[in-house]
């Protein structure tokens, strides 16, 4: 067991830390990151199995737009991507077996959800989310002192203050479910469920629970762009790692952290392990929250510990991989689906499944030429109670449903797996399996979120249990915002 001492070690390897560890590096920082899977990238990861690439997590790429945190990121660094940029974010099919064409461009988008939906109100309420999205995204770049939670960042937070922020803070304190009220959208139970399950892919919650700026921001990133990335999301967390190597910084794979302990003599942590003993003057954590209390030798702040949320309060995911041969009718002008089912998902309840396929143009996710890749996830509701799922059930209705919407024939899968909440607790190592960071609830403002401050001392937290939360610009936003704090406290 060997001890070592590092300037800064980050705990995970998920996009909320690679953005803390990269900005340290770049300021001279000596980091290790240590990561508990074979494979770095948390919830952002790709694996090679019989042939295929599967993704671990996440598949839609979106942040690239000015004002956004993931190509702040990319500025600071340096760092290029090799991505393709899709014409058509999703496709959504419903219910009545109509599909709706989730363009980029605002205009577009609103011409088709009046055909959908029809006319009454739908170019009001998207001209109106858009806009409060476009604040969102302007603004959480210039308040990365937010949620504050010391005097420093109140100043912070008012010095960068605008009469705009002031009058959009208000709408923190309203749901969605009063904004389809306010447009006199609740009666259309076809468009109410469409935002339901739409929001669900980054807000992980449902109308009623989610406040405007979180759920007006969600229904609207597919109209900012969003990318592919050429042989699976493994592809962006790699530049990261090699950030970080040519900075003088470390990685180490297969080394899951034990305990954290704050040694109030040397004023260090000390860490311990798989593969070795470690000593740092800052700590940063980017495993969830749930993970991190049960880590922490020397109490978190209390106000933390309160905000830990329960497995009734979460999500995990069902999810496939499937390696088949496409057909005549597999899509191919775009790559993500939502599908709303007729009834609820057996086992798991849910009802919709997000379906992504590979790029047509990207052949390296496949050993052989001409097949492709699909990724299916869906929601698990409390995820420490619904464990005794039969996956094989779920896996037959799924297949029932590709087939017959015409994305691939039974003959045609080559390989297929599966998994639920035990397999993610195994690969993330997050409690309960569950997915997605912390859904948004209307009891817990914006400001109430979790911080990045995790002790009195030098420990700060990030991911997506932290402040914004969800995604993969979420978790992004979430780094920055540790570094800069700990930048403004430390550095």
């Amino acid at each position: 067991m060997k001890s070592t001492h590092h300037q800064a070690i980050i705990v995970g390897s998920g996009m909320g830390a690679l953005t803390t560890a990269c900005l340290l590096a770049q300021q001279g920082l000596n980091c290790l990151v240590l990561e508990q899977n074979y494979l770095p990238g948390g919830c952002t990861s790709s694996y090679w199995r019989k042939g295929f690439v599967f993704e671990s997590g996440a598949t839609t790429l979106v942040g690239l737009d000015p004002h956004m945190p993931l190509q702040y990121l990319l500025n600071q660094t340096g760092i290029k991507l090799n991505t393709i940029h899709l014409s058509l974010p999703m496709q959504v099919h419903l219910k009545d077996q109509q599909v709706a064409q989730r363009y980029q461009s605002l205009d577009a988008w609103i011409t088709e959800a009046e055909r959908v939906f029809g006319k009454k109100n739908q170019r009001k309420f998207w001209e109106f989310c858009y806009k409060v999205s476009q604040f969102v995204w302007k603004t959480s770049l210039r308040q990365t002192a937010f949620p504050p939670t010391q005097l420093a960042d109140w100043w912070q937070c008012i010095r960068n203050a605008s009469v705009q922020q002031v009058n959009y803070a208000r709408y923190a304190f309203f749901s969605m479910q009063w904004l389809l009220k306010k447009f006199d959208l609740l009666d259309n139970q076809l468009f109410v469920n469409f935002v339901d399950e739409q929001l669900l892919i980054t807000a992980q919650n449902y109308h009623p629970e989610v406040n405007v700026l979180f759920g007006a921001t969600a229904l609207c990133y597919t109209n900012y762009k969003n990318y592919y990335m050429p042989g699976g999301l493994i592809n962006l967390v790699n530049p990261l790692i090699e950030y970080l190597e040519q900075h003088g910084s470390e990685v180490i794979l297969r080394n899951g952290v034990q305990q954290i302990e704050y040694n109030t003599v040397n004023q260090q942590y000390n860490i311990t392990a798989k593969k070795g003993n470690y000593t740092c003057d800052f700590l940063i954590s980017g495993v969830p929250l749930n993970n991190t209390v049960q880590l922490y030798k020397n109490a978190v702040k209390p106000t933390l510990k309160h905000k830990v949320l329960p497995s009734e309060k979460l999500n995990s995911a069902f999810q496939m991989g499937i390696g088949f041969t496409p057909g005549k009718h597999t899509p191919q002008n775009c790559i993500h689906h939502q599908i709303h089912l007729p009834k609820p998902l057996p086992e798991v309840g849910s009802h919709s499944i997000f379906v992504s396929l590979s790029h047509p143009k990207d052949p390296s996710r496949c050993d052989t030429k001409g097949q492709m890749v699909a990724s299916i996830s869906t929601h698990i509701a409390h995820p420490a109670q619904n464990t005794n799922i039969n996956k094989d059930l779920v896996e037959q209705v799924i297949l029932d449903t590709l087939e017959q919407k015409g994305f691939l024939a039974k003959e045609d899968i080559i390989y297929s797996h599966s998994s639920t909440q035990k397999s993610w607790q195994k690969w993330t190592g997050r409690a309960y399996g569950f997915v997605g960071g912390y859904p948004q609830y209307m009891n817990t403002k914006p400001w109430q979120m979790v911080g990045a401050r995790l002790d009195q001392h030098k420990a700060y937290l990030c991911g997506d249990t932290a402040y914004p939360g969800q995604g993969i610009p979420g978790a992004v936003l979430s780094g920055i915002i540790a570094f800069d704090k700990l930048k403004r406290d430390w550095l």
